[in-house]
């Protein structure tokens, strides 16, 4: 079974900064998608937290993970995701359906914001790149 996973801020390819940008590259494009939540700003980068019953929605990419284990360990490191201490972790790697703008769901890994956002701002119309375009 083929692993997939949603990006919605710095691990889309045009944000990735450089620590993560070969595992990035890395990725198979799929397509655009959303995933119902909340995006929020959190300064230097957002934080998702998907919720099935919310009427917004977060925009986003769906990529095809290599077999190569590596890059998604990378992934993780970036995302500060300690998988056996997830309560310590920043953000934590979870599945989560989305829909590709063709209408198809597709199981995703993702990675959600593991704190209380606090007054963190909601981005605008859940996407975040288009919140950041220079």
């Amino acid at each position: 079974m083929k692993d997939y996973l949603f990006v919605y801020g710095t691990l889309s390819p045009k944000h990735a900064p450089g620590e993560v940008a070969d595992a990035v590259g890395r990725l198979r494009p799929v397509g655009a998608a959303t995933v119902k939540g909340r995006l929020y700003d959190l300064g230097e980068y957002p934080g998702a937290i998907p919720d099935a019953s919310a009427r917004r929605k977060i925009s986003g990419r769906v990529f095809a993970l290599p077999d190569d284990q590596s890059v998604l360990k990378s992934l993780d490191e970036y995302e500060d995701y300690k998988p056996h201490d997830p309560a310590a972790s920043l953000f934590v790697r979870k599945r989560a359906t989305v829909r590709l703008d063709g209408g198809r769901e597709l199981r995703c890994w993702m990675y959600v914001y593991n704190r209380d956002p606090g007054d963190a701002p909601l981005v605008s119309g859940g996407d975040y790149t288009k919140s950041k375009a220079a």
